[in-house]
């Protein structure tokens, strides 16, 4: 059976401007928003938009992704005909190599594409926090009689300059691309959301394949290459929440704006567009009588004795009596011992913050930063972690750390 509409998912992405947190983990699979992880979102989309066959492209650390994704059955997306699939780099007749770029990716898994003989192909990014309907999206491709349609935002003209922009006239088509240009002549910034007809999707991939000077990559390459032949291009404006949480700083901030759903625009309690996970197969979360819990997520297994305020605990987190967690985000399993003081920073997964240690803090307007303590790490008694400081190794009882 032919499908209307297939998925491919980027999801290989190095991720190195997260430092720790990607040190041995795939972007996709950074844990966010106290159950989820980044790529339940654009999972959870395709479900609730009506797609129900995905391609997964993996390639940097792919192994807790993979574990995490098994066969889709938290998504809806464990079908017979169709469902999840993940599609690493394999070897084949003309030699193996690594996906050279988000083209190439594609090109690769072209065998796969056919399978589904499908009449549109949307492209995702596996490393976005997005609550988007693709089927809107594909519903303004049809009336525009589009070959390529891209999702764009509007952005502040001040920063317009970072991102990849495209040039629209009043009918939405796309007259011009420009990446990241000094002069901008646009604020809309591609979301790296794309939806092709397959037909074009296909020439183009396999063009690009054969120019040995090309980069492989949609923004450098394909899209460009689009323009020139001057095809039925056109932007689909998207006014939702969107964040790329390629930094610590992002990411600590997306995590703080769930807490706030009424002006953030991401609201992980809506009932009519739910967000999908895995559970964590634990018990529910304990506040015990001295606690003082305000204005935070606290998600299963926690057991909370301390004081936690403004702040995102993933399963398993334990905070014991006279510790204080505030606008932090602590990951799954990590325990912060009693009279620890941990502040405005991001605590991955099972560490250990020890007894009166204090992590974090708000930083100075010339620092700029966010405290990051790496899974599994263990700070010491009275140890002490400062503002912006990048912690990857065990601290010693009483040492200092900036």
């Amino acid at each position: 059976m032919a499908k209307e509409m297939i998925a491919m998912l980027l999801a290989g992405g190095q991720g190195s401007r997260l430092y720790a947190l990607t040190k041995k983990l795939a972007k996709p699979a950074v844990p966010f928003g106290g159950k989820y992880r980044i790529i339940d979102f654009p999972l959870s989309n395709c479900i609730n938009s009506g797609i129900d066959t995905v391609g997964i492209l993996t390639q940097y650390q792919p192994l807790v992704l993979n574990e995490y994704i098994g066969n889709g059955q938290p998504w809806d997306l464990d079908r017979l005909h169709g469902g999840v699939h993940v599609l690493p780099p394999y070897q084949q007749a003309s030699g193996s190599d690594w996906y050279k770029g988000t083209a190439n990716a594609i090109y690769q898994n072209l065998s796969f594409i056919e399978r589904y003989d499908p009449q549109y192909v949307i492209i995702l990014s596996g490393d976005q926090i997005c609550k988007q309907d693709y089927s809107d999206f594909l519903r303004f491709h049809k009336e525009k009689g589009a070959e390529f349609s891209v999702a764009v935002m509007e952005v502040p003209w001040e920063d317009a300059s970072r991102f990849g922009l495209m040039v629209a006239d009043e009918d939405d088509r796309i007259t011009e691309f420009q990446e990241k240009p000094k002069n901008p002549k646009s604020n809309l910034a591609s979301m790296g959301i794309y939806i092709f007809n397959w037909d074009i999707l296909r020439k183009y991939l396999e063009e690009d394949k054969a120019d040995p000077d090309s980069e492989n990559d949609f923004g450098n390459n394909i899209i460009p290459n689009l323009l020139r032949d001057k095809r039925k291009m056109y932007a689909y404006h998207f006014d939702g929440y969107w964040k790329d949480v390629g930094t610590i700083s992002s990411l600590w901030e997306a995590n703080m704006e769930v807490l706030d759903p009424e002006h953030s625009g991401i609201n992980l309690f809506d009932d009519d567009w739910k967000i999908y996970s895995r559970n964590s197969g634990m018990t529910g979360h304990r506040i015990s009588a001295e606690a003082v819990v305000e204005n935070s997520m606290i998600t299963d297994g926690c057991r909370i004795k301390g004081h936690v305020k403004h702040s995102v605990l993933f399963a398993g987190v334990r905070v014991e009596e006279g510790a204080v967690v505030e606008d932090a985000v602590v990951m799954g399993g990590t325990v912060i011992q009693a009279g620890a003081v941990v502040k405005h920073c991001i605590v991955a997964e099972k560490a250990v913050i020890g007894e009166k240690a204090v992590v974090g803090g708000m930083p100075s307007e010339k620092e700029k930063g966010v405290a990051t303590v790496g899974p599994g790490i263990h700070i010491g008694n009275n140890a002490k972690i400062g503002p912006c400081a990048m912690v990857e190794h065990d601290v010693k009882d009483g040492e200092e750390q900036w």
